[in-house]
């Protein structure tokens, strides 16, 4: 019962926020918050904001600019945060509309008509409602056939949803199988804090999964996967349906730090993940190369989760070996930011058309949870 990946598609926003307008915007934040609270910073009862540079920001992630669906509301420095409009229920939900987005470039590459998918998969870190399921609305719109579901892994939700839609294939449920990760990941991302406000871009990605029997004459044979999950509270996103702002706070845009819903926001300690991911994702792959009897100085690429270059980085070297050229561990992040588990699809998307028949590659996926996934594919041309 192999699967495939016969396609994948690739939606991006128009705007671009650059870490030069970013920082711009918080240093004016920062300025402003500081000679309103000048009387209390005098008085040691608050500390004073420090203001960020693009240069802190690029040594510390990797990360140059973001693409964003609302930019001029994050650079407002008497917002920063996005605007995005509620729709009626009678028009299409915005998480809806980039994935469908995404969903009909993978559908045109695999020369695949909406009704020949049998079952459509939403994969992501942050849906915008309980129900209807977001894959439901995706599936009305495209016109697909079958059944469609939602699912949550944070940051390994692409890699998860494929392993899912494996499943189902083996399973008999269906012969082909759309994944699609639309993330806003800037609708959670705290602007006003220093240690985070540049990390998060938005994006959409779709990956067409199909029984061998169906697939296009060149595709991509998946031959081995690892899904891995272990608690842990470094990265976390309080918010929820259960949540509600004090009634002294001003919801989103609160002061940072307030209790309300700032605090609901996207955390995490970064030092303990990087600490304790990286060991965890380069054993996972070392020892998945052993099980599938693959030597991972043959893997062509890794096409890592775009989280953070020094992650990336020492995981290729762990994996890979210390010399190893970075071309085999391809970045997107520096033009995307962190895009949750859209990253590394978007690495596979853009960094693939150079693979030959039978050469092999990994499609991996790590971040909160914890959560890790991998996904080795083989060449089929």
């Amino acid at each position: 019962m192999t699967s495939v990946i016969s396609a994948t598609g690739l939606w991006t926003p128009e705007k671009s926020i650059s870490n030069e307008e970013l920082v711009e915007s918080f240093n004016s934040y920062v300025d402003k918050w500081n000679s309103e609270n000048a009387v209390e910073i005098e008085s040691g009862e608050r500390l004073a904001l420090a203001h960020s540079s693009a240069e802190f920001i690029q040594k510390a992630s990797g990360i140059k600019s973001r693409f964003v669906i609302s930019k001029d509301a994050i650079l407002d420095p008497n917002i920063m945060a996005p605007n995005i409009p509620a729709r009626p229920n009678d028009e299409p939900s915005i998480l809806a509309e980039i994935a469908v987005n995404a969903a009909k470039m993978a559908l045109e590459r695999a020369g695949r008509k909406p009704e020949d998918v049998d079952a459509v998969i939403v994969a992501c870190s942050n849906l915008q409602r309980g129900y209807p399921a977001i894959a439901v609305e995706v599936q009305q719109l495209l016109g697909t056939a079958g059944f469609a579901f939602d699912m949550n892994v944070a940051c390994s939700s692409a890699t998860f949803g494929i392993e899912t839609a494996r499943g189902l294939i083996a399973g008999g449920q269906a012969k082909s199988v759309l994944v699609c990760n639309p993330e806003i990941c800037t609708a959670h991302l705290n602007f006003k804090d220093r240690d985070a406000h540049f990390i998060f871009g938005d994006v959409a990605t779709a990956v067409l999964l199909e029984h061998i029997d169906v697939a296009p004459a060149e595709h991509w044979e998946v031959i081995g996967s690892k899904l891995v999950t272990q608690f842990s509270n470094n990265i976390r996103n309080n918010f929820g349906f259960l949540n509600h702002a004090a009634p002294e706070d001003d919801g989103y845009h609160g002061e940072r730090g307030q209790k309300g819903l700032t605090d609901k926001l996207f955390v995490q300690n970064g030092r303990s993940v990087f600490k304790e991911v990286v060991p965890l994702v380069a054993k996972m792959i070392t020892q998945q190369c052993d099980v599938h009897n693959i030597d991972p100085h043959e893997l062509k690429r890794m096409w890592l989760h775009q989280a953070n270059l020094s992650m990336n980085q020492l995981i290729a070297k762990k994996v890979l070996g210390k010399d190893v050229d970075m071309i085999k561990a391809p970045v997107v992040l520096d033009e995307y930011a962190n895009t949750s588990s859209a990253g590394s699809i978007i690495a596979f998307h853009k960094h693939n058309a150079d693979f030959k028949n039978g050469e092999t590659g990994l499609i991996c996926s790590f971040g909160a949870g914890y959560s890790a996934g991998a996904i080795f594919v083989k060449k089929v041309a």
